[in-house]
């Protein structure tokens, strides 16, 4: 195995490095000692010189005129990698401000990028209030600081971990000023940040599925408001996906209860006459379905899977029951297809209440047995902290005798109830409990409920409850006419409760394609998750429009458009006003959008251009006139 290369930038007395190399091994690390003075300039200060020796002495390299914003051009090509870059106290000398500061540190960052390994960390110690993060006590106001986040944002880096600065752990550690001056850094309250790569932007492309309705091949592409989100198989056997793992437990305690009977879900793609169900229950929700358009596609399957295209073997199948229309006669291809395109309707699964009728309709359905179906859905929805477009449900259905009802439905809520209770109040630290309690909240109807959590707060703003699911029981005459049993049907987010087990603050987290979010999970152990990219700057923009009175304006739609455009980092729009004009009558609106990424290192530039395609955007697809 190659040894750890750690690289030091802006030593001045070289006290910090000396103190560092007597903590390594020599024969598995290998220390790299920089600073910008030329060696002259350190040839009065006996400090430095015996620093200097005590490197050598113990291996160390030191190198001198290296400038912390050109760290490329102080190394070959083959000698770049580093798996730590320290910089102490970074600083431009003399009374300079906050703004030079920042400079110094953007482009320090921006040269650490070249020089950093895949895997590397950079730490940065500031001063008392410097990075301007909540970490800081007292936390200075967000221009007044050295914006350490945004300025490592420019780099690439995202914050994973931030921690005091401990000079007496250093022995023999003296900071000292700009070009080693006298005038020493006061380090009480100080801290040591810690950075590491971001995955890129863009490193999700909207891909083309394709499918096959009797003997013919169509595509269609994803939409941009789910990119990343289709097919990613969290549920399947291999997974160690939090929502695979929460799922496996309710119906592991599930089990004992009841027969569990599970039913493999296939790709969410339905036809229109599969959704006429929703409408029995909540006619809003195929209003909020993400409609598919289908194109011929004759391409040969093998050419068009590449790095953008996909070719979705599962589709084959979960299509079979998509019946050719009867209109155009089969042996007229050119028109069979037409009529596949224009009458075959399709979207995405808003909820998997859509496969009821297939299971109690199937002629082995036994009452008494619980029926499992678990896949993701997908939803229009607002940007609210806890409204995901895409998550993964859990359906259990269950028949009983009518004359039961009341029984049976009482001891599966329950269950239920005990089960997500045991799961939300397990002690996740020591001496420390969720405060979760599950409610089912009955209904106006005076036949459903609610599944409600009282949470403690998650992220910004309190939550007070939070609906995880929902209990529908129908006479069977909703969905079947000669049927005399009932039924339960229970609907569970497990997005929703993985994030109240796991103390997860932001749905978006579990859609990261970055590995450090699954190694919380691996080992199986039940902790507290722990983000890898901390205190993410915010970005606040307005936008202003007229609108057209013929076309109307969809506000999910709005919001769909800032999701697609912002690769879901819009985490919340503000309605701020409506204004009418008083000669033309025409109505202006204005919302402010909140830019944030999770996972990545999001720039003011990149917000930038995201607001400015959105404005774009906007006017093409909603037919607004920005302002």
């Amino acid at each position: 195995m190659a040894p750890r290369r750690l690289l030091l930038v802006g030593e001045g007395n070289f006290s910090f490095a000396a103190a560092l190399s007597e903590t390594l091994d020599p024969s598995t690390t290998r220390l790299v000692a920089t600073c910008i003075q030329l060696p002259h300039d350190l040839d009065r200060d006996p400090v430095a010189s015996g620093n200097l020796q005590r490197l050598r002495q113990r291996g160390a390299e030191v190198r001198f005129g290296v400038d912390c914003t050109q760290l490329a051009d102080a190394f070959e090509l083959h000698d770049r990698e580093f798996d730590r870059i320290y910089f102490n106290f970074p600083h431009c000398g003399r009374k300079a401000g906050v703004a030079k500061n920042r400079e110094l540190l953007a482009k320090f960052f921006q040269s650490c990028a070249d020089v950093l390994a895949e895997a590397g960390e950079v730490h940065v110690a500031l001063c008392r209030g410097q990075g301007g993060t909540p970490a800081d006590k007292p936390q200075r106001e967000w221009h007044n600081s050295w914006q350490v986040v945004a300025m490592a944002a420019l780099g690439g880096l995202i914050l994973s971990d931030v921690h005091p600065f401990n000079c007496e752990a250093m022995p023999g550690y003296k900071c000292t000023g700009y070009r080693s001056q006298d005038k020493t850094f006061h380090t009480n309250g100080s801290l040591n940040h810690i950075f590491t790569r971001s995955l890129p932007f863009g490193c999700f492309q909207p891909r083309t599925f394709r499918i096959r309705l009797g003997d013919q091949w169509f595509s269609f592409p994803e939409p941009k408001a789910l990119v990343g989100k289709l097919n990613r198989g969290f549920l399947e056997a291999s997974s160690w996906h939090p929502v695979k793992t929460i799922n496996e437990k309710i119906l592991a305690e599930l089990d004992k209860y009841y027969p569990l009977k599970r039913i493999k879900c296939s790709f969410p793609l339905l036809s229109q006459r599969d959704t006429s169900i929703l409408s029995s229950w909540n006619c809003d929700i195929l209003s909020t379905a993400f409609w598919i358009d289908l194109l011929e596609d004759n391409s040969d399957s093998e050419s068009v899977t590449n790095g953008t295209t996909r070719d979705v073997e599962e589709c084959v199948m979960s299509f079979s029951e998509l019946s050719l229309p009867s209109g155009p006669e089969r042996d007229n291809r050119e028109e069979a297809h037409e009529g596949i395109c224009q009458q075959a309707k399709i979207c995405l699964r808003p909820s998997l209440l859509v496969h009821v009728p297939g299971v109690i309709q199937a002629p082995d359905f036994l009452p008494g047995s619980l029926y499992v179906l678990s896949g993701p859905v997908f939803r229009k929805c607002l940007i609210l902290p806890f409204t995901m477009p895409a998550f993964h449900e859990t359906l259990l259905i269950l028949g009983f005798n009518k004359n039961l009802k009341d029984g049976c439905l009482r001891s599966l809520l329950d269950h239920l109830k005990h089960i997500l209770d045991s799961l939300l109040t397990q002690p996740l630290l020591e001496d420390s409990k969720l405060s979760n309690s599950v409610d089912f909240v009955l209904q106006p109807n005076g036949k459903d409920y609610m599944i409600s959590v009282k949470s403690p707060c998650l992220g910004p703003g309190d939550v007070k409850s939070l609906i995880i699911g929902s209990v529908t029981t129908s006479s069977a005459n909703i969905v079947l006419k000669d049927h005399k049993e009932c039924f339960a049907f229970v609907s569970v987010n497990l997005d929703l409760l993985a994030m109240l087990v796991w103390g997860i603050s932001d749905w978006r987290m579990l859609w990261t394609v970055d590995d450090r979010f699954q190694k919380n999970f691996v080992s199986g152990k039940r902790e507290p998750f722990k983000s890898y990219a901390l205190y993410p700057p915010c970005y606040s923009h307005d936008i202003s429009f007229w609108l057209d009175e013929q076309e109307g304006f969809d506000e999910v739609d709005f919001h769909t458009v800032a999701r697609e455009v912002s690769q879901d980092t819009v985490i919340s729009i503000q309605f701020l006003g409506r204004f009418q004009h008083p000669r033309t009558e025409q109505i202006s609106m204005c919302y402010r959008l909140i830019y944030q990424a999770c996972d990545k290192a999001l720039t003011q530039q990149r917000v930038v251009s995201m607001q400015s395609q959105f404005r774009k955007a906007i006017e093409q697809q909603l037919h607004v006139t920005p302002r």
